[in-house]
């Protein structure tokens, strides 16, 4: 067996390695190059030597990939921080070590580049690669619909580290909520649709750019200031007609007009805007442990239809613990 780094003609055989390997209801099946490209190959700070290529005799049989995270104030990468975004193997080769050796060496690539703490599945901020190719809405970490991930990673030592839960709302039987609160909020606040909004961070275009994330926003009608805003997607986005999802990225409400109820009727306005534009679903990731998040949507009627979760190798010590 043999290991080397990324060629230019590698695309076609990765994504029939990525299609036939099942990595559960996260992973988009790859019909084109272009979606590989925008997801992967086009980052500015994409390197040949950190995709790693598993071969026998010739014959591509799997590959790892691992970058970096980002500075704290998101216009660099730091190499302080890496992170082993995807490991996968034909399903005719696994339980051969082929996964484990390309971990072992995007490991030993990430701490010759400087890394110092080490984490196997991309989550905000810490996902270089495969957003719109991985996950959904965001980048949960490893799903844990694809079976082999959770056992994969804990036999290789590494401990779970953070948990992120998936949650669908199906747009069908969407009916709008009613909440005494909301005619007050439609006197003082004007919906506002940004289809371009500026993206804060250098390394936030990088991940979200191309997919151009919307704004949907509650800007007061006194003062033309923003009271709340929601970040989305369309996930459909490069993956052709039919798809007809949206995903939500962030949601903030300013603090001084916390807890009455702006985020519920901010939220359904955008769903009842969506569903007119023929959008079937609302995905949405949230935090484990994040209760205010979950009653939110679980009160809109979405349902938690998967788990993601990222690791640590025990050495690590990742910034924001």
């Amino acid at each position: 067996m043999n290991f080397r780094g990324f060629r230019n003609t590698d695309p076609p055989v990765l994504m029939e390695i990525w299609n036939e390997s099942a990595l559960g209801r996260g992973a988009y099946h790859v019909r084109s190059p272009i979606l590989f490209e925008y997801c992967v190959l086009s980052k500015p700070y994409f390197d040949y030597s950190g995709l790693i290529v598993a071969e026998d005799e010739g014959r591509p049989i799997g590959f790892a990939h691992a970058g970096f995270g980002p500075n704290a104030a998101e216009t660099n990468l730091s190499v302080e921080t890496g992170v082993i975004c995807a490991v996968v193997v034909r399903p005719d080769r696994r339980r051969q070590k082929v996964g484990t050796q390309l971990v072992e060496r995007a490991m030993t690539y990430l701490q010759q580049h400087g890394a110092r703490d080490i984490i196997a599945g991309g989550i905000p901020p810490y996902h270089p690669f495969y957003f719109g190719l991985y996950g959904g809405a965001n980048l949960p970490g490893f799903l844990l619909s694809d079976p082999a991930a959770d056992p994969f990673f804990s036999h290789l030592g590494f401990t779970a580290w953070r948990t992120h839960h998936v949650y669908e709302r199906r747009l069908e039987d969407y009916q709008s909520i009613v909440d005494s609160r909301f005619v007050a909020l439609r006197r003082r606040y004007d919906v506002q649709l940004i289809p371009q909004p500026d993206i804060p961070s250098w390394w936030r275009e990088c991940v979200l750019g191309v997919f151009e994330p919307f704004e949907f926003r509650l800007a007061d009608r006194l003062t033309g200031l923003p009271a709340a805003r929601v970040t989305g997607w369309e996930m459909s986005a490069g993956r052709g007609p039919g798809h007809g999802a949206i995903g939500i990225l962030e949601i903030h409400v300013r603090p001084d007009v916390r807890r009455q109820g702006l985020a519920r009727f901010l939220l359904n306005q955008m769903f009842r805007y969506v569903q007119e534009q023929f959008f079937r679903t609302v995905e949405v990731h949230i935090v484990e442990g994040d209760e205010a998040a979950t009653n939110l949507f679980v009160g809109l009627g979405f349902q938690c239809v998967d788990t993601g979760r990222s690791y640590r190798w025990p050495t690590s010590s990742v910034s924001g613990e």
